[in-house]
């Protein structure tokens, strides 16, 4: 990361902040991959061992010759973007504010192994919509964070800041900083465990919250198929698919993340291949390759910032940590349970007790394994909706989808 956050501080200081590779580091980048050892492959097979190498070389070399950092951090450069420091950790974060006066905030929180630039296309049709098309009532002020560990929310300097309540605390406090007392959220993946807690740690404030592509847990059981319609027993066979064959990432960053650190950290390719799979397995089912569902130049920025930040390692940590963190808190549950207590005696990590949530919406795309009855078994759900397009990656598959989505489902709650 070196000198690309600049002054660690323990002020509530909201400091501007570009983002500038040093020319060394894009070089190093074109060195590496053009000295890549790659590794033998076993004949006649393909995408279930992996990504193969003839696709990896073709991607990799296009990321050596043709594709253009400068020009992509140029367009990110074009967004406000500041750094504020919350318990000890630098959070980065993008923060356009509409031109209609009546807008409603809304923090906007990315996953994994996904980034800001996922949101960046959503930018302009959210914050101001009568230019493009939608109605100026229903415009955001627009405030996207870096998870700690991802990106330019880096380096983390402490272990903990997996634990998502820590973080959803953290992105309460980056709300408060910025005025904002009243406000929506939204996220998928790991931003969707930050976008319910928020909606706990201050339930006061914000107003409703917004998820895509939520599961079952992964290692609960498999999903039963009898009683359920054929779309949603494509789903279930497609999650008892995942929990079969993949989950490999997620056991090796939730529990030995330093040592695929190293590959991460030390080889482009690596760290290519370690996202390119996902956006392959997780992304719309019509698409063959992953950036035939993704921009291929988006997809790029996005590993880039992965790789200029060293973000492959530090949100291998974050795994860790967060799985760490929900281990804890059923432990802590289950003994609670014993001893006459309940789901309110707390939440993630045990931090608090269970307050009465503001509403919730969800929005499932084509890839996505959701089956209601199993997501929202008490029917607590106000808003759900299927589309028949995209998958987990939704800001850079239908970033239309999504953006309409968000504004019916928020409409209500101005």
């Amino acid at each position: 990361m070196g000198d690309n956050v600049k002054g660690m501080t323990n002020t509530t200081d909201i400091r501007p902040f570009r983002i500038e590779i040093p020319q060394a580091d894009v070089d190093d980048l074109h060195d590496r991959l053009a000295r890549t050892r790659w590794p033998a492959e076993i004949a006649g097979t393909g995408w279930e061992r992996g990504v193969p190498v003839g696709y990896l070389k073709e991607l990799a070399e296009y990321w050596r010759t043709e594709f253009d950092w400068r020009a992509r951090e140029a367009e990110l450069n074009e967004f406000p973007q500041f750094v504020t420091t919350v318990d000890g950790q630098d959070i980065h974060f993008l923060h356009v504010r509409s031109p209609e006066p009546d807008a409603l905030p809304l923090i906007l929180t990315h996953g994994w192994p996904s980034s800001v630039v996922e949101f960046t296309e959503m930018i302009g049709p959210l914050t101001d919509p009568a230019a493009y098309g939608g109605d100026p009532a229903d415009a955001f002020h627009v405030v996207i964070p870096s998870l700690p560990g991802y990106g330019f929310s880096t380096p983390v300097r402490e272990p903990g800041w997996g634990d998502l309540f820590r973080v959803a605390q953290a992105f309460a406090e980056v709300m408060r900083r910025l005025g904002y007392e009243r406000y929506a959220a939204q996220g998928g993946d790991v931003g969707a465990g930050v976008t319910a807690l928020l909606a706990m740690v201050e339930p006061e404030r914000v107003v409703a919250t917004h998820t895509n592509g939520p599961v079952p847990f992964p290692f609960g059981p498999p999903a039963e198929l009898d009683g359920l319609s054929d779309d949603e027993q494509i789903r279930a066979e497609r999650f008892n698919q995942f929990q079969s064959d993949g989950l490999g990432y997620l056991h090796l960053q939730s529990t030995r993340p330093q040592t695929i650190a190293y590959g991460l950290n030390d080889s482009p390719v690596q760290q290519l291949a370690w996202i390119v799979e996902k956006f392959r397995e997780w992304t719309d089912p019509a698409a063959e390759l992953p950036d035939d569902a993704v921009d291929r130049d988006r997809l790029l920025t996005n590993v880039s910032i992965y790789w200029f930040t060293g973000a492959g390692a530090t949100a291998a940590h974050s795994t860790y940590d967060g799985m760490q963190a929900f281990r804890e808190f059923m432990e802590s549950a289950a003994q609670s349970g014993g001893e006459g207590g309940g789901a309110e005696e707390g939440t993630a990590g045990g931090h608090a007790q269970m307050p009465e949530l503001p509403p919730s919406g969800i929005a499932v795309f084509a890839a996505d394994n959701s089956i209601r009855h199993l997501v929202d078994p008490m029917n607590a759900v106000v808003h759900w909706s299927e589309f028949d397009r995209g998958g987990h990656f939704a800001g850079f598959e239908t970033p239309d989808l999504l953006t309409g989505d968000i504004r019916t489902f928020f409409h209500s709650y101005r």
